[in-house]
């Protein structure tokens, strides 16, 4: 099961025009495009990578359809020959890129494509959007993992994500990142998520009693009963919910799993319930917290030794709401052979095609990385790998249950200093010898041409 077929019209329309021009004068040698954060959040001491294997469905899946083409005709914007070509188009490209769930800091590539520059060029919108997501999101739910300290967390952010193609990949992001379960049945049918539900207010509201309530839901659900309790009276419906579990098990063998608090003072109240249901005997009944929750909130309430076994965290997590988007980039590097780059005030990028190698110190922890052409013998792990040649994949993407576990692997290997919610010093990223060398060039070039432009210009306006 895929996410959706999807039109290639779902691009900026820039790409479109652009692939006219190229057209138009036969520009379609081999161009090299690198996608990496410029600078990282305020808040984020590293970022972890997610959404390649949407990136790769996309990739296979390009084409355009007979409506697409013909709303391009209708649209007047674009000549026949070139509307014509697009009936082939496919991406026949090379990608190269960072394993989802790897940790990553600021310039690093995170993943690199190398096709023809139509191809090349026209992916780019979708691959921004794709990728910036899962990346923020899961860089978000870390954070949650860090703090959590092994208890359970379930994603909640459906009903107040960004439409439903974020909520479902936010689903996935955070599920890579060391989530436990969601909430969104579609992401469950397609990333085979584990689900999971409780129950609402309105279910408790439109029952004569709470306990005629959780009675009933228990029966419906005998072997996974989670009852919402802060409807009314939370601690009177905890008292309620020890009588009615004792006699459930007594009288018909239903056990009930939890209670869930998702308002008030949550470590108060998740305190109170501790109490009430262990005085009667229900100490195996777990207590589940909701209810605007994030990475903060989360570490309080772990570090102040709440009895609460798991949290579902909604809204802050799938919006990234302190940090609700990357300043991430797209950008050429290498087009027929040549390395260039981008030399604008506030955006300059590095040029040619870049490996990030990774050193550890004697511990196995991170200690720093090396941004550099990938033919220079430098030591330290290859952080981009190949995923696709010639349009098609390599081999089978890993499962999500191996990307979660190189995550938990990565997340081990973070120096203390970054494992923490606090701002911390840079992670140290230093640039190559050969890198520095190829730069010069570049800029050399750029500056020689920009010359005998403005020679051969003021020439003819004279």
């Amino acid at each position: 099961m895929t996410l959706h077929s999807e039109s290639a019209l779902l691009t900026d329309f820039y790409e479109l025009t652009m692939l006219q021009a190229y057209f138009a004068q036969q520009m379609n040698d081999t161009a090299v495009f690198e996608f990496f954060v410029r600078r990282l959040p305020e808040r984020r001491n590293f970022l972890m990578a997610a959404g390649l294997e949407q990136i790769v469905s996309y990739l296979t899946d390009l084409h355009f359809t007979e409506d697409d083409i013909t709303w391009l005709r209708e649209s007047g914007r674009f000549s026949a020959p070139f509307l014509e070509s697009l009936r082939d188009f496919r991406f026949t490209g090379d990608v190269d890129a960072m394993p989802e769930g790897t940790i990553l800091f600021q310039d690093e590539p995170i993943l690199r494509i190398s096709a023809p520059m139509r191809e090349a060029q026209f992916v780019e919108s979708r691959v921004m959007n794709m990728l910036q997501l899962e990346t923020m999101i899961a860089s978000k739910a870390v954070r949650c993992v860090m703090v959590a300290n092994g208890k359970r967390l379930v994603d909640f952010g459906l009903r107040r994500a960004h439409g439903a193609e974020a909520g479902l990949l936010s689903a996935r992001a955070s599920y890579v990142a060391g989530f436990d379960a969601t909430a969104t049945t579609l992401a469950g049918a397609l990333f085979r998520i584990p689900v999971s539900g409780t129950m609402a207010h309105s279910y408790v509201q439109a029952h004569d009693s709470e306990t005629e309530a959780f009675a009933a839901f228990a029966r419906a659900f005998p072997d996974n009963a989670t009852l919402l309790i802060d409807t009314y009276d939370t601690e009177a419906a905890a008292l309620q919910v020890t009588r009615l579990a004792q006699w459930l098990q007594e009288e018909e063998g239903i056990r009930i799993k939890a209670v869930r608090l998702d308002s008030g003072d949550l470590g108060t109240l998740a305190y109170r319930v501790r109490e009430i249901l262990d005085a009667e005997d229900c100490r195996a009944i777990e207590i589940f917290a909701s209810g605007n929750l994030d990475e903060y909130a989360v570490q309080t309430l772990v570090e102040g030794d709440a009895p609460i076994d798991g949290f579902g965290i909604g809204t802050r997590m799938n919006t990234s709401a302190d940090a609700p988007f990357l300043d991430c980039a797209y950008k050429l590097v290498e087009y027929a052979g040549q390395a260039c780059r981008k030399r604008s005030l506030g955006k300059v990028n590095w040029p040619g095609r870049k490996q990030v190698f990774r050193h550890y110190d004697a511990h196995g922890l991170m200690q720093g990385d090396l941004l550099a052409l990938p033919d220079e013998d430098v030591g330290g792990e290859a952080l981009l790998r190949p995923v696709m040649r010639g349009g098609t994949l390599l081999q089978a993407l890993p499962t999500l249950a191996d990307i979660r576990s190189h995550a938990r692997e990565q997340l081990a290997r973070l120096p203390p200093s970054l494992y923490s919610l606090e701002p911390a010093p840079k992670f140290p990223l230093e640039v190559s010898l050969g890198l520095q060398a190829l730069t010069r060039e570049v800029d050399e070039r750029q500056r020689h041409l920009a010359d005998s432009d403005r020679q051969r210009w003021g020439a003819e306006a004279g």
